[in-house]
């Protein structure tokens, strides 16, 4: 092809060399998972002041459950139907005080006749 362009060919007799792209060490790291651990300390005169203890587990979602780990499932904050939720719960609460005082309203009602035919 003259004057245009040609794509470079690879040749069958280089040896392929195996370069790990980020995508396949993120795959293989989701696939087995990894933990990072860490402690801070901050301490003044041998007193400590303050400790704050950091783990940090990487992994796929199907090797964390089987790990046993799935804290996420029943977490309400990190659901996408928790504004949901929490409306439909304030919405439950609003009736049953509603309901508890109209039992309220129709017990003293029915208590009044019989107090007025007992004479009290």
């Amino acid at each position: 092809m003259e004057g245009g362009f040609v794509p470079a060919r690879r040749s069958a007799a280089l040896p392929r060399q195996d370069q790990a792209t980020l995508a396949d060490i993120l795959e293989r790291v989701l696939d087995k998972g990894i933990v990072i651990a860490g402690d801070i300390q901050i301490n003044l005169l041998d007193i400590e002041l303050l400790t704050i203890k950091l783990r940090l587990l990487v992994a796929s979602v199907d090797k964390a459950k089987e790990m046993g780990i799935d804290w996420w499932e029943s977490d309400g904050s990190l659901s996408s139907d928790s504004r949901q939720l929490a409306d439909e719960n304030r919405d439950l609460r609003q009736r049953l005080t509603r309901l508890e005082e109209r039992l309220e309203l129709l017990s003293s009602t029915r208590e009044e006749p019989e107090q007025v035919r007992r004479g009290e």
